[in-house]
């Protein structure tokens, strides 16, 4: 993740642009906020940590759920929620994006798409959903996209912000929508999906473009081209990303920074130092320094 792109938590629960708002947050130590509602819709992608979320559905009622990462929630305007931290001390990152009941409706008038999980959270009250590994990185990927294009000013910022917010909506109505009226996964998601589990379980090997493929017995091209279509990354920065997430977890927990690069693959310390910083925006020694478990 792109240190540039993280957001300062502030406790402002209001938009002050007036149409939308999209923060990456990345926080330790966290408070649990005091229920509360807002009067525009909120999008929030969980990326890690140990939290509850309590949505408030209704005479005094609310529903607890323990989130996972990959979980996506939607709440309307009006809708009390608040995250509940278990354990302050783990590291909480997430995705918030906040639109204007106004930019909704300006949409609404580009394509009713754009409206499909908002009308499922305000007709059915369905908030939370989780998204698959492939799911998941889609929606991450806009959201990057998104977080990018709002930190540079370069020509035709306006307009490509616009695209950008399109792209992102629709995309997480698509992967709900294609999940909810799919009978059965189609052969490319299956091998799609198939290739993530192979990657996830083998990331001590040497996992070549070549060794993928031949493993399932299909063109390293296709494999490629289906990876950059629908992550928008490469198969080899995807390998260097779970990877990286690897060594985080692992150096952490006390593990030998040494050990723990030549163990997942990193030719040598030059290149998992820059790959490491690029990710995390710090060395591996400051980030196990600062998040080390012993340190907690």
């Amino acid at each position: 993740m792109k240190n540039k792109l993280r957001s300062s938590f502030n406790t402002r629960q209001y938009m002050l642009s007036s149409d939308f708002e999209v923060f990456y947050y990345s926080d330790r130590n966290f408070p649990t906020l005091s229920p509360h509602t807002h009067d525009y819709y909120e999008f929030y992608l969980f990326i890690e940590g140990d939290i509850t979320m309590e949505i408030f559905t209704g005479k005094g009622e609310s529903t607890l759920h323990r989130m996972s990462p990959g979980d996506l929630m939607i709440v309307p305007p009006g809708t009390g929620h608040h995250a509940i931290m278990n354990d302050p001390t783990q590291n909480y990152r997430r995705f918030v994006f906040w639109i204007s009941k106004k930019c909704c409706e300006s949409l609404t008038a580009e394509s009713v798409d754009y409206m499909y999980l908002i009308q499922k959270a305000e007709a059915f009250h369905k908030y939370i959903y989780h998204l698959s590994p492939s799911e998941y990185h889609q929606v991450e990927h806009r959201f990057l996209r998104l977080l990018e294009e709002i930190s540079a000013e370069r020509y035709g910022s306006s307009t490509a912000r616009h695209l950008c917010l399109c792209d992102l909506i629709i995309t997480i109505n698509r992967v709900i929508y294609e999940e909810e009226h799919s009978g059965s996964k189609n052969d490319e998601l299956s091998l799609f999906q198939n290739v993530l589990s192979y990657v996830e379980n083998n990331l001590e090997e040497s996992l070549s473009l070549d060794d993928i493929a031949g493993q399932f017995f299909v063109s390293k091209y296709y494999i490629s081209h289906m990876f950059k279509d629908t992550l928008g990354i490469s198969l080899h920065q995807y390998i260097i990303k779970k990877r990286l997430a690897e060594c985080q977890s692992a150096i952490t927990n006390g593990e030998s920074i040494s050990k723990t690069y030549e163990r997942f693959g990193f030719r040598d310390y030059s290149s998992f130092f820059k790959a490491f910083k690029k990710e995390y925006g710090m060395s591996p020694k400051e980030y196990q320094t600062l998040y080390s478990h012993d340190h907690a």
